[in-house]
């Protein structure tokens, strides 16, 4: 019998937590259990877009994933959302480095873009019959590679706001990834105009924005030259492939964000990442 796609990612999950996560969050905690049971817990609960008490239900019901994980009894709900607090943004880049590692990513394309998530659980029909809007939103950016279409680094913020704040950020993260030619770089970093700014350099095809008229600069108008040759070589569109991953996490995953902290609302944005590295 085939083994269900929610046991597969919960012995992944273990797999790769039981690899960079310690044993343990705190010499004296309980010891009930191991750090990486929780957070492969807590991978599940956003996998299955579940709050923090459904996700106890779903596991107590669940003797399959419990048993990938190793677990005796099932944590509780509050037990997986402190966990939730102590995975930190560093492990979770440690975890999607190993898997990524594990996998052998190399890519020649890299595309960037982002994306705003509702800090309410409110619907958009809601909101349009109420005439609300929204002045404020958690924007995630995300690195994604053409050829595997996995995520590759992510980044959060507030929106409104540039994007070109991420770019640098995600190329130092995902550059990792990118092929390289005699030690040197021979990756394309693929985004929209949103992303021009002082960042961009000869290897990034990123549109630049008509500030006020027609482009005069002559860097400005050789990129411009630029995107529109990669455009016609097809090279451009493959820009389209960090849309559809974006499609598929808010999809999948949820479009708002369900944390009350600050920290944990920013946290919840990269999350959204990795799990959709294991689901990929």
């Amino acid at each position: 019998m085939r083994e269900s796609r929610y046991v597969k990612v919960a012995r992944l999950a273990y797999q790769i937590a039981k690899q960079e996560l310690p044993l343990y969050s705190h010499p004296k905690s309980p010891h009930r259990y191991t750090f990486p049971q929780l957070a492969s817990c807590v991978i599940l609960t956003f996998y299955l877009n579940m709050s923090y008490r459904d996700a106890e239900e779903w596991l107590l019901a669940s003797d399959k994933v419990c048993n990938a994980l190793g677990l005796r009894q099932v944590p509780d709900h509050s037990t997986i959302c402190r966990a939730y607090s102590r995975l930190k943004k560093a492990l979770m880049e440690k975890m999607l480095r190993r898997l990524l590692k594990l996998l052998g990513i190399q890519e020649e394309f890299i595309c960037f873009d982002t994306t705003g998530f509702r800090e309410s659980h409110e619907s958009a029909y809601y909101l349009s019959r109420t005439g609300r809007r929204y002045r404020s939103w958690r924007k995630g950016a995300y690195a994604v590679g053409a050829k595997s279409q996995m995520v590759l680094a992510t980044g959060h913020g507030r929106g409104p706001g540039s994007d070109s704040v991420f770019l640098n950020f995600l190329k130092r993260k995902s550059s990792v990834w990118g092929k390289k030619e005699r030690g040197k770089r021979a990756w394309l970093c693929l985004a929209d105009s949103g992303f021009d700014g002082e960042g961009v350099s000869q290897l990034d095809i990123v549109p630049p924005i008509r500030r006020g008229g027609n482009i005069v600069d002559s860097q400005r108008i050789a990129r411009r030259e630029l995107v529109d040759q990669a455009r016609l070589d097809g090279v451009y569109g493959q820009r389209w492939k960090v849309e559809t991953v974006i499609s598929v996490i808010k999809r999948k995953f949820g479009d708002s964000i369900r944390s009350i902290k600050e920290r944990l609302k920013d946290r919840e944005v990269d999350i959204k990442g990795l799990v959709y590295a294991f689901h990929r």
